[in-house]
């Protein structure tokens, strides 16, 4: 058990046990799930679902919804279902090691309201590749790319359904692209910055499979005051 180190969410309501030294999921998860707004009943997929976090919170906070979370690396899915089991939501989240790229509506059952992903954020050459594997993959375009994450959520959502992600502000351009040319066309943009006075880092996208264009551009969010702490909207997140 030394490998592993465990956290605690809203107030100790969700526990989660992450690899010590692999890789570790960071606010962006938490801002992902906090945007997902969700409908009672939704049937939802997690792509690159790690050690499970979204489809936690996403569950906490609608107990109706039926999230899959899917994971290509073994070992992430093997830790994502001891949490799944551990926090008592066997019945609502289902965890699926699978390659993005043989996905399709049968494993949901039939096509599904929305497609959440916090994708690997760099291309498989740019950039120094961090020796640790598990992070090497989750954080470089290794076994899965940008058009791997879309081209699935395309697959398995139905027409009207939602596709929402958190990516890094300087590929931008990328996934409006992508997303277009995969006919799920943005809809909502929202800038993401480390401080008051700091550039955008990552940026919260949806899109509608089929929708029509037109995109709502929202206020930018920033994670942290001057002197460190999280702003009143962030802590908000983390409120049960």
């Amino acid at each position: 058990m030394n490998d592993f180190t465990t956290d605690t969410f809203f107030n100790g309501q969700i526990r989660v046990k992450q690899y010590r030294y692999g890789y570790r999921f960071a606010i962006d998860a938490v801002l992902l799930a906090y945007h997902a707004r969700l409908s009672s009943g939704d049937r939802v997929v997690d792509l690159g679902t790690g050690c499970c976090i979204i489809p936690l919170i996403l569950v906490y906070r609608n107990p109706g919804a039926k999230v899959y979370g899917v994971e290509v690396q073994e070992e992430l899915g093997r830790l994502a279902a001891f949490n799944v089991q551990e926090n008592c939501m066997s019945d609502r989240i289902s965890i699926l090691c699978r390659d993005l790229k043989t996905l399709n509506p049968d494993i949901t059952s039939g096509p599904v309201d929305v497609v959440v992903s916090n994708p690997p954020y760099r291309k498989a050459q740019s950039g120094r590749v961090n020796p640790d594997q598990q992070r090497a993959i989750a954080r470089h375009e290794i076994k899965v790319t940008l058009y791997d994450i879309v081209e699935a959520s395309r697959r398995l959502l139905h027409t009207s359904g939602r596709f929402i992600t958190v990516y890094p502000a300087e590929r931008t351009t990328d996934i409006l692209m992508q997303m277009r040319s995969t006919r799920i066309e943005p809809k909502f943009l929202r800038m993401i910055h480390p401080g008051p006075s700091t550039d955008a880092k990552l940026v919260l996208v949806e899109g509608v499979k089929g929708g029509q264009p037109g995109i709502k551009i929202a206020p930018p969010l920033t994670i942290r005051r001057k002197d460190g702490s999280y702003t009143d909207e962030v802590k908000k997140m983390f409120i049960p």
